[in-house]
C-alpha cells in the first residue's frame, strides 16, 4: 500500500480519473494540489463543479498550466491517462518523484487484498471486461467492474472486492511501474494512437506493461497465434493461456472448447453478435475458469449478457436491411473485425472521423471482401476516399443524417449498413457515445416514415 498520509501530491488532469485520485489522497491524509492545462474559464461544468468540491474538501486548484503546481518539490505525482509529457513532469521526474497512474495508485491503496484481472487490447476491451465482471458477479464475488471502462477504481479503494477487473488502455499502463495482475488478458494489438506514439512497437509495449510484473502464480491470457501479444506476454513470468481459434479455449464454428478438459460452451448461447464476440467470450472463460468460476455459471452468465451499446448493436431492420451501430469502432482494426464479422455477405460501411494514425489497408482489403458501398463523413473522408480507390463506390457526404439517408439507398434486401468509423469522433460529435446516439436516431427516423418494420 503507498503511504499517503502527510504527503505532497499533485494530481494532474482533472478528469474523472484525475479527480477520483484526488478525492483518494485527501481521504488518506495527502496534501493535494490539482492541476489541469485548461485555465478556469475553459473547463465545462462538471469539471468545474469538480474542481470546487476538491477545493472545499482541502486541495489546491493550478489551473491554466503546470508551472506553479509544485512538481518538483512534490512526493508523489499522479497523472491522469492521456496526459502527455510536459516540462515540469520531464523535470519532476529527473528529480526523482515518484510519479504514477491513477491505476497504479488506486490498486496498491486498496484497503482489503483482492485479485486483479487487467483487460487489454485494442479492441474488444468493454465488451469483454463487462461479460468477464457478469460471470464473476453471477458466481457470488464481490467484482468491481471499472478502469477506461465505467468508473475508475481510485472511488472505490476503500470498499471490499474480491476481484478487481480492470479495463485498461494504452495510456493507463504508461506508468504503472509495479502493477501485478493476478489475470492479464491482452485481445489484441493493431494500430491506434499513433498520433500519440512514435511507432506501432511504442504502442505495443505500453499494451504490455500490463504483463512485465507478472509472476509464475500469474496468468497471461493472449490470443493463439499472434506473435505480437505472446512477445508482451512474455516481458513477465506468467503461466500463458491462449484463446481464439486454435487456442486452449478453443472457438469452433459451434462452441468454445476448453481443450485442457474438453469442456464445451455452446455458441448459441450468445446473444452477441460476430465471430470476434466469440472469440472475447473465450477470452473472459478462459479468466473466469482462473478464479475457481464453474463451467455451469459461465453458461448462464454468457446466455444472459446483452453487450453493450454502440458495439455491434443492431438497431432496425428494413426492408430486409439491417443496420448496426458500431460507433465504438474508432480505429481501423475495430471496423476490419466488424466488417468481417457480420453475418450479412455484403454491407454499405459508413465511416469516417477524425484520423488517429496508421494504414487503412486493412479496412481497403475488408470492403473488398465484404464491402458493396462506403459512404464518408468528416475530416479524414478525402484520406479514405483516396485509400479505398475503386475497390467499392465511395460517396463523401457532409453529415450522419445524409450518410444514413443514402446508405437506404444503396443496400438491398441481405445487406448490412453499419457505422463503423475506423476514426475517432472528435471532429463532429462529442464522443463516440454522441456519434451513435446520433446514428440510431436517425435509423429510427427511417423507420417513423414508414420505411419498414420496426426497430429491434
Amino acid at each position: 500500500m503507498v503511504e499517503l498520509s502527510g504527503k505532497r501530491v499533485v494530481v494532474v488532469g482533472l478528469g474523472a480519473s484525475g479527480v477520483a485520485a484526488a478525492h483518494l489522497c485527501i481521504a488518506r491524509g495527502a496534501k493535494v494540489t490539482g492541476t489541469d492545462s485548461k485555465p478556469e474559464v475553459g473547463l465545462d461544468a462538471l469539471t468545474r463543479a469538480s474542481c470546487e468540491a476538491l477545493t472545499a474538501a482541502g486541495a489546491t486548484m493550478a489551473l491554466g498550466g503546470h508551472a506553479s503546481a509544485g512538481l518538483d518539490t512534490a512526493d508523489l505525482v499522479v497523472v491522469s491517462p492521456g496526459v502527455p509529457m510536459f516540462p515540469e513532469l520531464t523535470s519532476a521526474l529527473a528529480r526523482g518523484v515518484l510519479v504514477l497512474g491513477e491505476v497504479e495508485l488506486a490498486v496498491r491503496s486498496l484497503r482489503r487484498e483482492a485479485h486483479v484481472v487487467a483487460v487489454g487490447g485494442t479492441n474488444g476491451k468493454s465488451t469483454t471486461t463487462s461479460l468477464l465482471g457478469d460471470i464473476l458477479l453471477a458466481s457470488g464475488l464481490r467484482a468491481f467492474v471499472g478502469g477506461n471502462l465505467g468508473e475508475p477504481l481510485s472511488a472505490h479503494a476503500d470498499e471490499s472486492w474480491d476481484v478487481v477487473v480492470l479495463e485498461v488502455s494504452s495510456f493507463q499502463m504508461e506508468r504503472a511501474p509495479t502493477f501485478k495482475p493476478r489475470v492479464s488478458i491482452l485481445l489484441n494489438i493493431t494500430d491506434d494512437h499513433l498520433d500519440r506514439y512514435p511507432d506501432f512497437e511504442a504502442y505495443a509495449h505500453a499494451k504490455g506493461n500490463a504483463f512485465a510484473q507478472q509472476s509464475a502464480e500469474d496468468l497471461a491470457v493472449i490470443p493463439a497465434g499472434d506473435a505480437s501479444c505472446e512477445r508482451q506476454a512474455r516481458r513477465g513470468n506468467g503461466r500463458i493461456v491462449t484463446f481464439g481459434r486454435g487456442g486452449t479455449l478453443d472457438v469452433t464454428d459451434d462452441a468454445i472448447v476448453d481443450r485442457r478438459t474438453g469442456e464445451t460452451w455452446l455458441r448459441s448461447l450468445l446473444t452477441i453478435a460476430g465471430e470476434h464476440n466469440a472469440v472475447n467470450a473465450s477470452a473472459a472463460i478462459a479468466s473466469a475458469l482462473e478464479l475457481g468460476v464453474s463451467a455451469g455459471t459461465i453458461r448462464k452468465a454468457l446466455a444472459a449478457f446483452r453487450g453493450l451499446p454502440h458495439r455491434m448493436a443492431l438497431v432496425a431492420e428494413l426492408g430486409g436491411v439491417r443496420f448496426y451501430d458500431d460507433s465504438k469502432g474508432t480505429n481501423v482494426g475495430a471496423s476490419v473485425t466488424a466488417l468481417r464479422g457480420l453475418r450479412e455477405p455484403r454491407a454499405v460501411l459508413i465511416a469516417g472521423g477524425r484520423e488517429k494514425g496508421g494504414s487503412y489497408e486493412p479496412l481497403v482489403s475488408a470492403l473488398r471482401d465484404r464491402g458493396k458501398a462506403a459512404i464518408l463523413i468528416g475530416e479524414a473522408r478525402e484520406a479514405m476516399a483516396r485509400a479505398i480507390g475503386d475497390v467499392v463506390p465511395v460517396h463523401a457526404v457532409a453529415s450522419l443524417g445524409e450518410a444514413v439517408r443514402l446508405s437506404q439507398t444503396l443496400a438491398t434486401a441481405g445487406d448490412a449498413v453499419l457505422l463503423s468509423p475506423a476514426c475517432s469522433s472528435y471532429d463532429m460529435f462529442t464522443d463516440y457515445k454522441h456519434r451513435g446516439d446520433e446514428f440510431v436516431r436517425e435509423v429510427h427516423g427511417l423507420v417513423d416514415v414508414g420505411a419498414g418494420s420496426s426497430p429491434r
